[in-house]
């Protein structure tokens, strides 16, 4: 019979130990930082009621324990000029080297996301760019890799949300 405390549908921490569950309070630090990652830790304290110094802590164990891996900005790629974003489905051959396509997939400088697959595509990447054009040159290059036998292109028409910036529980 579960307990108040019981943490059995919680996420475990990286060694997979008890201590190292990640609690209630560590999931609304996450979700708080995901929403903003400048949040201070006083801020932050306010909205999960503990001390500056029990949030800092907390903060410092999730990234020691590498469950926070980074912060980052959040730009808008049309401000940046990257008016077209498309996924792109790569259909690798029997004969796929996975370290040489993911070095020359890595080495593309639109591609921004890459993520292992299963079905059709053994890739999906996606990709922001100027224009069609420019969008035709990525397409062209991805086709050229080694290994890669075809590629499938859908193109994004707009952005609801992405990522859960903005979407704390």
């Amino acid at each position: 019979m579960p307990t108040a405390g019981h943490r059995a549908n919680r996420p475990r921490g990286p060694t997979g130990d008890q201590e190292d569950d990640i609690d209630a309070v560590d999931e609304q630090l996450l979700a708080l930082l995901q929403a903003n990652g400048r949040a201070s830790y006083a801020e932050l304290a306010r909205q999960v009621g503990l001390s500056a110094p029990a949030v800092h802590e907390r903060v410092g164990k999730l990234e020691t324990a590498g469950v926070i891996t980074g912060y980052t900005a959040v730009v808008d790629p049309a401000a940046v000029g990257l008016g077209v974003t498309a996924l792109i489905g790569v259909i690798d051959s029997d004969e796929v080297d996975d370290v040489g396509i993911l070095e020359a997939m890595s080495a593309l400088p639109h591609v921004e996301d890459c993520w292992r697959t299963a079905g059709t595509e053994g890739y999906v990447l996606k990709v922001r760019v100027t224009d069609i054009p420019a969008l035709e040159d990525t397409i062209n290059a991805l086709n050229r890799i080694r290994g890669v036998a075809r590629t499938r292109t859908t193109v994004v028409l707009s952005t609801k949300w992405e990522g859960r910036h903005g979407r704390a529980e």
